[in-house]
């Protein structure tokens, strides 16, 4: 008896020594300790309690309640916590950080957003997903809450301004949505000088210290310089600046030749007529075209795209590489591919008069651009000709040059799927690209828009039938079959409240807009785009019709594609540059192979990373070509220029430059004629004393006054 008391007091006292080891990691879940911090913690001095508590540790790790964060470092795992939580009461969401320290928490489920106030924050950071605990409704206010759990980081790196002291650092976050500094020890800022550019890493952040602590990872250079700027967006935006070696070491190993073996087991279309058309500067071609005229009268397009899921295995440092990116980055002046270069712009890339691998879809189409049969499968192709828009376009519109007849039957057959698309509901989304001449420094010495040509819509809609069909051929299935997990591109519809406020946002404007069907709304749409071109209002129209309609995305639970008006559609056609596009040329195989279903919790997680690796490529591009705006304007201070008003807020009025798509601000506090302010109903803003208006679609005469190169500022006076 004697002997089991003592081994009950003895699992007591280890437990109670257990609950206080834990405590000190709740007590801040965000930090990591090793066993000595967690001793001196404790206050426990000699080697056994020591050992004690390195045996604890190692049991609290093995049932997953802590997580090994580096060798010997531990800290809280954030699942366990979760578990041990009740969060019945709570709301999931996406933090909105703003750099007054105050944030809104958007819900998973749409509804309104919720206010954060800066002390009830608890250490989240922007786009941090969140449980919130909300407070009690008051009248007439916005919901507000507390956030009491951060559910995962966004990012752990941020890029900003190395600021050094004597005993302590600081790097001072260039983001906007960051509202604290890094605090960084001396030891850790790896060689950066005061000034400097760099990357930090967030490390900790204890439970009462204000600020992160973290390391610097990466000096960038100094502020201003052409290639550190660059750098910067794509590290804020967690782009890496480089492969691996590892990465880098096998791609090299990659044979150069295709094996003999390979050629018996792919459909041969090195003698049918084939092209690519891409960009000028392009350097990756994933895709190109083939036609034949078969003895029926029909004529046989294949869409043939690179076979990257031939060279690149799952598994290997190649792919959890191409993974991680999701996408390739196109910023003004580079492109930071998934792949490493030798893939990307070599091996993989289709070059004119080279035998290259494909995965390729293969139509057979009537006349009238009707699908008559279709075929997938792997080939092997040799491209006749490289061809570049432009020379595509003036072969269109003079119907003279090199492949003429050809290159007009695939223009005539594009044009009668574009019909078909148009009159299904798909809305045309005007899409322009503003261009940079840029010296051999990266200067910008020229800005121009590129607008979309009928050369650059017959490869879409060649592109578009190849995605849509490759769904339908795999999710249209017999009503007793089970649907096989898939990789679809979808777009779901608009909410209603959101096009109801888009219409009467229209209406003030002189524009309706029909919403009784898709089909009518689609029209109204293409029509309303239409009416805008060229005007002031067109580009804030343009984008609030895009906020207006949700976001397309990845995902393994098809809905359709709202915007297109497909049913069934998927991303088939860039391999090389997009993740999700290799998945679907895996899954293909599979499943023309006859496998089995794949597991469908694998893919929905792996859609939802890369949908937010496209997001933060789309952002790292918008910023980049802000940058090179601001950059351009830069030695034209005080020159004019004619503008059209694309926005109001109560503090200024925004203003588009003619011809290069430069906007700036012209701020109400330096309008020295009136007293300004704003009529938001009206999207106008009006002098109080005198009547002056200034509103949306306005033509001004601007005077650009002042560039802000870090924050990608321009503010202008109105002449």
């Amino acid at each position: 008896m004697t002997k089991k008391r003592k081994k009950k007091r003895g699992g007591g006292a280890k437990n109670m020594f257990r609950n206080n080891i834990l405590s000190i990691f709740t007590a801040d879940p965000f930090r990591l300790y090793n066993y000595k911090q967690v001793s001196a913690k404790l206050i426990i001095k000699d080697k056994a309690g020591r050992d004690l508590v390195g045996t604890i540790l190692a049991e609290l790790l093995k049932e997953e309640v802590l997580e090994e964060v580096r060798p010997g470092k531990f800290r809280l795992n954030a699942a366990w916590a979760r578990e041990q939580q009740d969060y019945s009461n709570t709301i999931t969401g996406t933090v909105d950080m703003k750099n007054t320290g105050k944030a809104y928490v958007i819900p998973e489920d749409d509804s309104d957003d919720i206010f954060i106030a800066p002390n009830n924050t608890y250490h989240a950071l922007h786009r941090d997903i969140v449980k919130v605990r909300l407070f009690p409704k008051r009248k007439d206010k916005k919901p507000e809450g507390r956030i009491v759990v951060i559910e995962k980081r966004a990012k752990e790196q941020y890029v900003g301004i190395v600021e050094i002291s004597k005993k302590f650092a600081f790097l001072v976050p260039d983001s906007r949505n960051m509202p604290i500094d890094i605090f960084i020890p001396l030891d850790k800022i790896k060689g950066a000088r005061n000034g400097q550019k760099a990357v930090a890493r967030i490390t900790e952040w204890p439970e009462q210290s204000k600020n992160p602590f973290g390391e610097i990872t990466d000096v960038l250079g100094n502020p201003g310089e052409h290639n550190v700027e660059m750098q910067s967006i794509l590290a804020e935006h967690d782009f890496p600046l480089a492969f691996p070696a590892k990465v880098e070491k096998e791609a090299e190993k990659i044979p150069w030749k295709i094996p003999e073996e390979e050629y018996k087991k792919r459909r041969d279309f090195r003698n049918i007529w084939t092209i690519t058309i891409d960009p000028e500067d392009a350097k990756d071609f994933d895709d190109a075209l083939s036609l034949k005229k078969l003895k029926s009268g029909n004529w046989e397009v294949g869409v043939h795209i690179a076979d990257v899921s031939y060279y690149v295995k799952p598994g290997t440092p190649l792919d959890d590489e191409g993974y991680r990116r999701a996408t390739s980055v196109y910023l003004v002046d580079r492109v930071i591919p998934m792949l490493p270069e030798k893939l990307s712009n070599n091996v993989c890339s289709l070059k004119a008069n080279e035998d290259k691998l494909c995965f390729s879809a293969v139509f057979e189409l009537d006349e009238n651009a009707k699908v008559v049969r279709q075929w997938f499968g792997r080939t092997v192709i040799n491209s006749d000709r490289r061809f570049n828009y432009d020379e595509v376009q003036e072969i269109i519109e003079n119907g003279k040059g090199e492949f003429a007849e050809e290159i007009g039957v695939l223009h005539r057959l594009a044009s009668g799927l574009r019909d078909e698309r148009f009159k299904n509901g798909s809305i045309n989304f005007a899409s322009q690209e503003v261009k940079f001449k840029l010296d051999e420094d990266g200067t910008p010495i020229g800005v121009y828009i590129k607008e979309q040509k009928d050369s650059n819509m017959l490869i879409e809609d060649f592109m578009l039938l190849a995605n849509k069909k490759v769904a339908e051929f795999i999710g249209k299935k017999k009503a007793r079959e089970k649907p096989k997990t898939f990789i679809y591109r979808i777009h779901d519809t608009p909410s209603p409240e959101k096009l109801n406020t888009f219409v009467q946002f229209l209406g003030k404007l002189g524009y309706t807009l029909k919403i009784n069907s898709q089909e009518s709304l689609a029209k109204s749409f293409n029509d309303l785009f239409k009416q805008i071109a060229g005007k002031g209002e067109e580009n804030m129209i343009e984008t609030i019709a895009i906020r207006t309609m949700a976001k397309a995305e990845y995902s393994t639970e098809n809905i359709g594609h709202y915007g297109l008006a497909f049913q069934y559609y998927s991303h088939f056609t860039s391999p090389i540059r997009r993740y999700p596009d290799l998945m679907v040329h895996r899954l293909l195989e599979h499943y023309l192979e006859g496998g089995s279903s794949a597991n469908k919790t694998v893919y929905e997680d792996k859609c939802v990373h890369c949908s937010l690796m496209e997001r933060s490529a789309i952002e790292a591009e918008r910023e980049s070509i802000k940058y090179k705006q601001a950059e351009f304007l830069l030695d034209k201070i005080g020159q004019e220029f004619d503008g059209l008003i694309s926005g109001v807020s109560k503090w200024g009025i925004y203003v588009e430059i003619i011809g290069n798509k430069c906007e700036g601000m012209v701020r109400l506090q330096d309008l020295k004629d009136d007293f300004y302010y704003l009529d938001e109903d009206n999207y106008q803003v009006l002098g109080s004393r005198y009547g002056q208006q200034y509103k949306l679609g306005d033509q001004v005469r601007i005077k650009v006054k002042k560039i802000d190169l870090q924050k990608k500022q321009m503010d202008f006076d109105i002449v």
